[in-house]
């Protein structure tokens, strides 16, 4: 992994001190009093099924399920219900646009909601799409630990999906990393997101840049995704129409968030740590 989003999540790992998840009333359902213990399968009061995720301690897949239907399915017991936060990273080539902060900023995003998810006593997941969705290595653990953040695919998140679905924790708190700057259906993918979700939110995270179109004059444009370049000449109509065309595209998101019950905000990356209030006012993190 690169060496700058390695720093980057140490740094979020750091800043994460600071803040708790918030964590919806929906997403702690079957607990009384103090949290329960962390180990998998410590208790002995038998809640629900899922399905086998690797990783899984074998002893407690239900080989009569098994039989049955031929999938293989785990009991969760009542530690197992345990608030839990799955962070769903875009991992397209936009998220890593070079001269930008993204990418840093997105790392360390990551990172800070992990240790927030911590500090709320919730287990978490970190998910990133590229040829469909997959977790990242090490990720039950300090993000300073996590292996295999790329943000290097040429597919966008509704692409990974028709891949291959990220199979995220039943109840739990979901958030999405993403600058959602790719043509496609936001109710769509919010669907997927929300589906059995005890609460989502939605993070765009955008470069100065992306916000807020460069001086006028002649540039050279790279899609980020394919490679293409495209002469452009900035002027004040450009401007105007690319901050129109931006309005638009994050309307059509908070339509689809507000349709979906998801709550969404927009940071800005080289700016990240003076924007975090923004996750406050959402009520996805609390200070600790």
């Amino acid at each position: 992994m690169d060496a700058t989003l390695q720093q980057a999540l140490r740094e979020g790992e750091k800043l994460g001190g600071r803040y708790a998840i918030q964590v919806p009333q929906s997403a702690a359902s079957g607990l009384t009093g103090a949290r329960l213990g962390r180990r998998a399968g410590s208790s002995i009061d038998f809640q629900d099924y899922r399905e086998y995720q690797p990783g899984d301690d074998l002893r407690f897949v239900d080989w009569g399920v098994f039989a049955r239907t031929d999938r293989l399915t785990v009991k969760l017991f009542r530690e197992e219900v345990t608030p839990h936060l799955d962070v769903v990273i875009d991992g397209s080539r936009s998220m890593n646009l070079e001269g930008t902060a993204k990418a840093r900023a997105t790392a360390a995003l990551a990172a800070l909601l992990a240790v927030a998810a911590e500090n709320a006593q919730c287990t978490h997941a970190i998910w990133q799409s590229g040829d469909g969705f997959a977790r990242l290595a090490n990720d039950r653990l300090l993000p300073s630990a996590w292996d295999g953040l790329e943000l290097n695919s040429a597919r966008t998140p509704d692409q990974a999906f028709d891949i291959l679905s990220p199979r995220f924790r039943r109840m739990g708190v979901r958030v999405f990393l993403s600058d959602l700057l790719w043509p496609g259906q936001p109710a769509q993918t919010l669907r997927r997101l929300r589906e059995g979700a005890a609460a989502l939110f939605v993070v765009q995270i955008l470069a100065e840049d992306d916000a807020n179109p460069p001086a006028n004059g002649s540039i050279r444009l790279v899609d980020s995704e394919s490679g293409e370049l495209a002469e452009l000449f900035i002027d004040e109509t450009v401007k105007k129409g690319y901050r129109d065309n931006l309005a638009r595209l994050q309307q059509s998101w908070d339509d689809a968030c507000r349709q979906n019950g998801a709550m969404m905000t927009t940071l800005i990356a080289e700016n990240l740590e003076t924007s975090l209030p923004a996750l406050e006012a959402i009520q996805l993190l609390m200070p600790a």
